[in-house]
């Protein structure tokens, strides 16, 4: 894609429309091996895909809930959701400030997901009430797939592709029918930022293959599709796995809560499935935030639960959109 004819197709289609692309641009493009970031929780290892990916706010809204755990009972208990959100509310404010190319940041992963910040975050959560914070905003729109296999022998793959929105750039090299990606939308304008736009640098993105560890070996490999959701989403289905003891299917079913597109400082605008209950929307909006009904399902994943001591593998798939468990 990045050389030759295919490259060609590409560059004339592009800078027919005005891009500054050039050859060099292409051909300098490559990927770069990264190291997870990690937190323990609940005695395994939750890794999280390192910047410019959000991954580094599961860990964080894990975090976060720990402090003012533990969680048990009901997943859908007010007090748990509504922490949960601010949480939410939380990491999302860190990865709109900080995470971009990490050549370019001014805080390093590790520090981003460390004791210190994780414990100045908690302390600003009430968990009785919603509490004056930096507003999440841009919170985009979801055309993500994602699929996880392990093999016979516990080796496993957590993999995640997306063009970004519905077609991404809706843009195509003419012969070679290459469709481009939009990821470039992950930049900002705002000068001095470490996720402005500039050339030769990678955009903050959403795309994150999850995996958790035991012992140092695999024990879950998911993933949960959404666009931004995705980090909220898989710190609330690992929380219903890790700390209501819930099989994949299950932690997958629960019904969801996300932040809607844009939230005023000091408020909190939630989008709620219609299957939570009415008297836990009264709870929330007595804490404090504004519960909208959600247009339609919140996010979409995929769970394989390695089980070692049994030596089998327990799946669970999205009831909300195309999806299948499947064993051979």
């Amino acid at each position: 894609f990045y050389k030759g004819r295919v490259a060609d197709d590409i560059l004339a289609m592009l800078q027919a429309e005005g891009s500054a692309l050039t050859q060099e641009d292409f051909a300098s493009a490559q990927a770069v091996p990264v190291v997870p970031v990690s937190r323990r929780y609940q005695g395994v290892d939750v890794l999280g895909f390192p910047p410019s990916n959000q991954g580094l706010a599961v860990p964080l809204i894990l975090g976060m809930m720990e402090r003012h755990g533990p969680w048990q009972g009901d997943p859908l208990d007010p007090r748990r959701l509504h922490v949960y959100l601010e949480a939410v509310r939380r990491a999302y404010a860190v990865r709109n400030r900080h995470i971009a190319d990490p050549d370019f940041m001014e805080l390093s992963a590790e520090d981003l997901v460390s004791d210190t910040t994780v414990d100045r975050l908690a302390a600003t959560i009430d968990p009785e009430r919603v509490a004056p914070f930096d507003a999440v905003a841009d919170l985009t729109g979801s055309h993500t797939i994602y699929l996880t296999v392990v093999d016979s022998e516990g080796r496993a793959v957590s993999f995640i592709n997306s063009l970004f929105f519905a077609f991404g750039s809706m843009r195509a090299g003419p012969e070679s029918g290459v469709l481009l990606q939009n990821r470039g939308h992950g930049f900002n304008m705002i000068e001095g930022h470490p996720n402005c736009i500039a050339p030769g640098k990678r955009p903050m993105h959403t795309l994150i293959p999850g995996m958790v560890l035991k012992d140092g070996l695999p024990l879950l490999s998911y993933g949960v599709m959404g666009g931004a959701y995705q980090a909220a989403g898989h710190a609330y289905v690992l929380s219903h796995i890790l700390d209501y003891g819930m099989d994949p299917q299950s932690a997958l079913d629960v019904p969801r809560v996300f932040l809607a597109n844009v939230a005023a400082p000091g408020t909190s605008v939630v989008e709620a499935e219609t299957r939570i209950p009415a008297e836990v929307v009264a709870a929330l909006k007595g804490m404090g935030h504004t519960v909208v009904p959600a247009a339609g399902p919140i996010g979409g994943g995929q769970v394989i639960r390695i089980d070692r001591e049994r030596g089998v593998l327990i799946a669970g798939s999205e009831p909300r959109k195309d999806g299948q468990a499947l064993g051979y």
